[in-house]
This record gives C-alpha cells, sequence and structure tokens, in this order.
C-alpha cells in the first residue's frame, strides 16, 4: 500500500466519521476503513436503493452506522461531537444530475447547506484535526472543451446538481479561510473525482446500473447521451485519493488544505457509447444497447479532469485501467447473481487493488 502512498499503519485504530457512509462510495469506502482498522462511524440518510451495496455487502457489521440527516444541523453537531473523530470524510449528498432538475431545493439544501452544518460541526469538535469534504469534478464551470479542468480553473455549473457542487466548494474555501487556519488545528480539502463506477452501484439514472438492469431483464440497453464524454474510473481510485489526502491533512500539512482532482488516465476518458459496448460484451454477446430518443434535460457533453497535481504532491495515480474496471464489475455483478457472499468480494476486490498495479485476477 506505501506504493499507493497510503500508509496502512496510520489507520489502525485511527478514529473517523463518514456521512453519506449508506451510498455507492461510502459503502466501499467504509469496507476499506474497517479492513485498515479504523473506528468508522457513519452518519447518513437509510440506503435508497433496492437492493443497496449497504445491505447486499453488510457495511454495517463493522462500524457505528447511525441514520441521520445532514440537514438537520442540531442532530449532525450532536452525533459529530459524540463520535470524538480525529478525520472527517464528507461524503454525504444529493448526487444525481437529472435528480436535482426535478428537486433543486433538495438538491441544494442537501449539497450546500448540508456541507454548512457539516463545517458548522466540525467548528464545535476539537477532536477533529482535517476534513476532506468530497464534491465532483461537475463543480467547474463546463465549457464543453477538450482540455482537462484544473483545480484553479473557476467553479460553476449549468444544472441544479453542478451548480450545488460549486457552491459547496466555494462553501469549503470560506470557511477554511475564515475559520480553519491560524491557531484552529483542523486541515480542510475538497476533492473531486471523475464519473465513477463500480460493482454494487444500484442508483437510477446512472450509465453502469442502467446498462445493469437491461441485461437483467433480457432488454436493450437505453442510452440517452452515446457520444458524452467523461473521466471513468472505478470507485476505489478516488477513495485511495480521498485516504491520501487525509492522512496529509492530520499530519497538519497545511498546504494540502486545498482542492484537489482524483481523476483517471487521459486513455480512459471515454464516450458513453465505448463504455456501453465494451460492458456489454463482457455481460453477454446477446447483450445490446439503443439510443433513447425521448426529451431530457441538459447533460454535459465533454468532460474531463487534470490530476497532475495529485501525482505531483500526493504521489497518488490511478492503478486500474479502464478495461481492468469493466473486468471488476462484471466480476462482482456475477458473484451477486451466484449468491456469493458480497462483503468478501468487496474486500477481495481492495485487497487487489492495494496489491496490484494494473490486471487483477479474477
Amino acid at each position: 500500500m506505501e506504493k499507493m502512498g497510503l500508509n496502512s499503519h496510520f489507520w489502525q485504530g485511527r478514529r473517523v466519521f463518514l456521512t453519506g457512509h449508506t451510498g455507492f462510495k461510502g459503502s466501499w469506502l467504509s469496507i476499506w476503513l474497517q479492513m485498515l482498522g479504523a473506528k468508522v462511524t457513519g452518519y447518513a440518510l437509510a440506503p435508497n436503493t433496492q437492493p443497496s451495496l449497504f445491505k447486499v455487502a453488510e457495511v454495517a457489521s463493522g462500524m457505528t452506522s447511525l441514520v441521520g440527516d445532514i440537514r438537520q444541523a442540531e442532530d449532525l453537531t450532536a452525533a459529530l461531537k459524540a463520535a470524538e473523530p480525529e478525520i472527517v470524510i464528507h461524503m454525504a449528498a444529493q448526487p444525481l444530475v437529472r435528480y436535482s432538475y426535478s428537486h433543486p431545493v433538495e438538491t441544494y439544501a442537501t449539497n450546500v447547506m448540508g456541507t454548512v452544518h457539516l463545517l458548522e460541526a466540525v467548528r464545535q469538535a476539537p477532536s477533529v484535526r482535517a476534513v476532506v469534504n468530497v464534491t465532483s469534478d461537475k463543480c467547474y464551470e463546463n465549457r464543453e472543451w477538450v482540455w482537462a479542468y484544473r483545480e484553479c480553473d473557476p467553479m460553476g455549473g449549468h444544472d441544479p446538481y453542478s451548480s450545488s457542487k460549486g457552491c459547496a466548494e466555494l462553501v469549503t474555501a470560506a470557511y477554511r479561510d475564515s475559520f480553519f487556519s491560524g491557531a484552529f488545528p483542523c486541515a480542510v480539502a475538497t476533492a473531486r473525482a471523475g464519473n465513477v463506477i463500480g460493482g454494487g452501484d444500484w442508483a437510477d439514472d446512472r450509465l453502469i446500473p442502467d446498462i445493469v438492469r437491461a441485461i437483467s431483464n433480457g432488454q436493450p440497453v437505453q442510452i440517452r447521451n452515446p457520444q458524452a464524454v467523461r473521466p471513468w474510473q472505478h470507485v476505489l481510485e478516488p477513495l485511495s485519493g480521498y485516504l491520501v489526502l487525509a492522512e496529509k491533512l492530520f499530519i497538519g500539512e497545511q498546504a494540502f488544505a486545498e482542492g484537489w482532482n482524483f481523476g483517471p488516465e487521459p486513455a480512459d476518458t471515454r464516450p458513453v457509447s465505448w463504455i456501453v459496448e465494451m460492458l456489454t460484451q463482457r455481460f453477454s454477446d446477446r447483450a445490446d444497447w439503443v439510443k433513447d430518443e425521448g426529451q431530457h434535460p441538459t447533460e454535459a457533453g465533454h468532460l474531463t479532469v487534470d490530476s497532475a497535481k495529485a501525482r505531483q504532491r500526493l504521489g497518488w495515480s490511478p492503478r486500474w485501467s479502464l478495461s481492468t474496471a469493466l473486468d471488476q464489475i462484471v466480476d462482482w455483478h456475477r458473484s451477486h447473481q451466484a449468491g456469493a457472499r458480497m462483503r468478501d468480494v468487496c474486500e477481495r476486490q481492495i485487497t487487489c487493488y492495494q496489491t496490484t498495479d494494473n490486471d487483477c485476477s479474477l
């Protein structure tokens, strides 16, 4: 793991407060932190999909799992203070672009004011030394150009979700400058991942879950924007970056208290149609896809992020190719269909990720 820039000994017994632990990314990170020996307290709404990774992988079995809403400031503050965490990783969010069009108030209340509530709670918890606020690559003002966005590019967003994530970045920067600099012993950073994929994602209006559902039902996959280009990466890639960043912040290096991109290799920035074709081939030679000709809200056509800063300053870089990521997704879902114990499958894939540079025997 040291090759990843991740010090496994650092996390042994470390008290971590993780919001959003019942979600797709949060469940994977909860399992990983438990494997590292951390004492994890999770705070989130109940899982909102059926099935859910949180349930099928028995995520709650090795942590303190609290059901709560980050929109409720007093409850969040009480839970965080009681846990006395040393590290806070904030992942609770309304994460879907299309959902944000029909539920803009909920999106802003969760993604913007939820961030405010979290940072206010941290101000009242002297145990906290490091905060990683996970936002999104969509926080950038998207100009639909071919160049990858860097951390110095302006925040923006043309839909409620993207805008809310840009706002969350601005909120975090303002709190860092106003309250978490100087004598206050807490370093606060933000993390922006690409389009995260992996086994156990059953959310609506996401490409991989849509593909899995369609194939399971014996139907062609309906694709809205086959030419849209995204920075695809396995879920473990950005999670490893969050862990490395949290370590740096904890040891008091305020120079790392800023925004960070954790995206894939440039070659793994691909159009939606490529992902669909590669994944349907892996699942079944009878699987097919068609373009969904219905009316849909506007979504970005081209979006990539530059992770040069994380490479140079954190020693972080992607470990799995996109091809390997797709293989792992197929392996995960086939294991689930076969009735395997999915906690074991998740742990096996995490171990594989930690110990191999690219390929991974299934």
